[in-house]
């Protein structure tokens, strides 16, 4: 009874936890007829009004909504926003969850009607869309009036992503990269020591054609078709590139082939289930299936909660090639304020306290995530001293920023289902690669 509620709880946390930092999503909004937008703008901002004034009828207090995709997060914020709110008296802060899909149709179909939440997570994937197409409240100005927020305390790259024309759409909010977990027990049972920075592609497979069984019980690794927590790490290792600097797929270059080759290899020589979910993907580390997987640090709250995962597992950082190429996935989240916002003053004093050096230490302290704000990441890492937590912040030297253009999602997503083939290994990998630039190249192009 016990294992079937730690697998449920664990699988469910990783789920929405995973989620957080991929790009398995659609964007439709484009299509959207330009006619129903101003309808259902007009419609929504009158709602929206109507609601407010019943909330705050002598405008004492305001409420600003906060809207957000992982639970785990969500819990810690609270006590931030508990925190936020005794010092602020006049503004409540109600944080909004849902999964990342449903989060992203939710925010689409708000954007279209003009009732986007005040305050909200913002993903590279998606900041051009909502940027360019006036849904986001331009900080610049509230920026330089602060003597809490300078961008100077952010990684440049971070900062860049959330930025479109001179104008400052979000602030950093965190960061992250991606670790190789591993099954201590099932290492031990083995014999085999554990993966440390000396770890190349050769010592990985290795290690997981010992881990696996015959008769396909247990697998050595988890090759999931993913890219962030997947073969985007393998590529840049292998010093290939998703994206040109002049906005080309490089899904048609040699090494990116190679890496993605590399990575598909597990599957094709039967070290790891064929997964192409990430739900799968959870319940095969939690139920022993993998003994090894690449996860982001924004599964930590998760893992930590979960009593199988600390005891049997900890992190590493990720092998490099074998010529000694080293890469991990870094990617951030940015917090922003809806353009139709109705007390953008009350809702940036909320977002200035999550971005200042206060806010920043506290998310850290409280370990929701890898604080974007420079020299805080130790205290991340001290909330999670029962794993090498630090192994995260070690790759931050060589981390690769999350490929990504205007519209990312699109070509993405149709990414997969041109790789499913030769992942399965029934299409060779360079003819798929190729079939994914050519689309990628097409999509960029009309962006």
């Amino acid at each position: 009874m016990m294992k079937k509620i730690i697998s449920t709880l664990l699988c469910t946390t990783m789920l929405t936890a995973t989620l957080a930092g991929c790009g398995n999503t659609t964007n439709s909004a484009m299509t959207t007829n330009e006619q129903d937008v101003k309808e259902k703008t007009e419609t929504a901002k009158e709602a929206k009004n109507e609601n407010q004034t019943k909330e705050t009828p002598s405008g004492d207090t305001v409420t600003i909504s906060y809207a957000c995709w992982d639970s785990n997060q969500a819990n810690l914020i609270r006590t931030m926003a508990d925190e936020f709110e005794a010092e602020n008296p006049d503004i409540k802060i109600d944080i909004q969850v849902s999964g990342w899909s449903d989060y992203w149709t939710g925010l689409e179909a708000a954007g279209t009607g003009g009732s986007l939440p005040d305050t909200f997570w913002m993903h590279s994937n998606n900041i051009y869309y909502y940027g360019a197409n006036d849904q986001l409240l331009d900080l610049s100005d509230y920026i330089a009036g602060s003597d809490k927020v300078d961008l100077a305390n952010y990684p440049e790259g971070l900062n860049g992503i959330y930025n479109i024309d001179g104008k400052q759409y979000t602030i950093p909010k965190d960061y992250d990269t991606i670790a190789l977990w591993y099954n201590k027990t099932l290492f031990d049972e083995s014999g085999i020591s554990y993966p440390d920075d000396t770890w190349t592609w050769d010592d990985l497979k290795e290690a997981a054609r010992k881990l696996t069984k015959d008769d396909g019980s247990q697998y050595g690794f988890c090759a999931g078709l993913h890219n962030q927590e997947g073969y985007y790490n393998f590529v840049y290792q292998s010093g290939g590139e998703i994206i040109t600097s002049d906005k080309k797929s490089g899904y048609d270059e040699e090494a990116t082939i190679a890496g993605i080759e590399e990575y598909f290899s597990f599957v094709k020589e039967g070290l790891s289930p064929e997964i192409y979910d990430d739900q799968a993907r959870a319940e095969a580390i939690q139920n022993g299936l993998c003994a090894m997987g690449l996860f982001g640090s924004w599964n930590l709250s998760g893992f930590a909660a979960s009593d199988f995962m600390k005891e049997n597992f900890d992190c590493a950082v990720l092998p490099m090639s074998n010529d000694g190429g080293k890469a991990s996935i870094f990617n951030g989240l940015g917090n922003a304020i809806a353009s139709t916002c109705e007390h953008p003053d009350q809702a940036w004093k909320w977002v200035e306290y999550l971005s200042s050096k206060e806010g920043q230490e506290r998310q850290a302290e409280l370990g929701v995530a890898i604080s974007a704000y420079n020299g805080t990441a130790d205290m991340f890492t001290n909330a999670y001293s029962m794993f090498n937590t630090k192994c995260y912040i070690d790759m931050v030297d060589y981390a690769q920023i999350r490929p990504y253009s205007n519209q990312t999602s699109v070509w993405e997503d149709k990414a997969y289902e041109l790789l499913k083939d030769a992942y399965a290994g029934k299409e060779e990998t360079t003819d798929a690669c190729i079939k994914v630039a050519e689309m990628m190249n097409q999509a960029i192009s009309e962006e």
